[in-house]
């Protein structure tokens, strides 16, 4: 999935702007043909603070109006479903979209751990004597 309306924007401005309210956000469609349907979700949109998703899901809403009912039996579930999604504000991703941009951590290795009690002998040895 691409990130849509977070180009050139980096990682510090986004973290910014989320804690100022804003959000990413996935929308979803529901296709209908005869007895098969399908509900798909969209790439990730960026919402800045302030910012309606209803433009963003608008195009979505009407698909999903228009073909998503004639599947049965899924068909108006899925619709359904995916009509409360977008008028609610979209699915809120934003934890797993950060959590996916930051680097991962070093974590130091700690006794116990496979490998630790070796690297930690390995530290100790090397601390001058207090």
């Amino acid at each position: 999935m691409r990130i849509v309306g977070a180009e050139n924007l980096s990682l510090e401005q986004i973290e910014q702007d989320v804690r100022e309210g804003g959000r990413f956000v996935i929308f979803y469609y529901a296709v209908s043909a005869f007895v098969i349907t399908f509900k798909f979700p969209t790439d990730i949109y960026y919402l800045r603070p302030g910012q309606s998703a209803t433009s963003k899901s608008l195009s979505y809403t009407l698909i999903t109006l228009v073909a998503g009912w004639w599947g049965f039996p899924f068909g108006p579930i899925y619709s359904i479903m995916a009509l409360v999604n977008n008028l609610s504000g979209g699915k809120n991703v934003t934890a797993e979209v950060l959590r996916t941009l930051r680097p991962p951590l070093k974590v130091p290795p700690v006794a116990g751990r496979p490998g630790g009690m070796a690297e930690l002998a390995a530290i100790t040895r090397t601390m001058p004597p207090q």
